[in-house]
């Protein structure tokens, strides 16, 4: 196998494992919350197929990570009704949190079996890549998620902790998220650098937390 497709799967599974545990904390903390609509529809499993989306989750990563851009995309979301939530407004922000939560610590068991993996000789470079990856993406996805734009989990965060009349006033932006989004992540960067959400505000974070993760990888490995 090439380089280029030892990468590429070094960064494709890593991304699948992160964006469905992702989902499927979601609807778990949704379901100890009192909303079983994830249960009803199947979407607490594990696997795979019941979560990816052809393009948020393989098309569009795998292009952005040829091209050297920002590696970002999504499953096909958990359904939340947060009206069968026992408390609405503090449980949506629970529910919410749970996605970025699971991913540090997805990253912080991905630093101590990296860590394992390096007292073991003869490990292929291939797990070491993708152990790598695994950190940095599921970092990634857990601040890139904390943004506060409609549809990601920092707008429902943001929503609940604000007064009930600018909660309602600020999720009237949602049926304008994804525009918004393609705006703030692809237009705007491409007219204006200098400007890049990611660049200047999340990738500074990302760099930061996933450069701990990785010294706890080797304090495990005993570097």
């Amino acid at each position: 196998m090439n380089q280029t497709l030892l990468q590429a799967a070094a960064l494709i599974i890593p991304l699948i494992l992160a964006i469905v545990f992702h989902e499927v904390a979601h609807g778990w903390t949704a379901l100890a919350l009192g909303d079983p609509t994830a249960l009803e529809k199947r979407r607490l499993s594990l696997n795979p197929l019941r979560h990816v989306d052809p393009f948020g989750t393989l098309i569009l990563p795998g292009s952005l990570a040829l091209a050297g851009g920002p590696i970002f995309g999504w499953a096909k979301p958990v359904p939340v009704n947060r009206w069968r939530l026992r408390d609405p407004r503090r449980g949506m922000m629970v529910v919410a949190a749970a996605g970025p939560a699971s991913n540090l610590v997805l990253a912080a068991i991905g630093a101590v079996l990296w860590g394992l993996s390096g007292r073991v000789v003869g490990v292929p470079d291939f797990a070491a890549m993708s152990f790598y990856y695994f950190i940095k993406i599921n970092v990634f996805l857990a601040l890139f998620n904390l943004l506060p734009i409609p549809p990601f989990d920092g707008s429902h965060i943001i929503e609940g902790l604000l007064p009930q009349g600018l909660a309602d006033s600020y999720s009237k932006l949602r049926p304008y998220g994804f525009p918004l989004l393609i705006m703030l992540l692809l237009v705007v960067p491409y007219f204006f650098p200098q400007w890049g959400l990611v660049d200047r505000l999340v990738q500074p974070p990302v760099l930061w937390m996933s450069e701990h993760y990785y010294a706890l990888a080797k304090l495990v490995a005993g570097v």
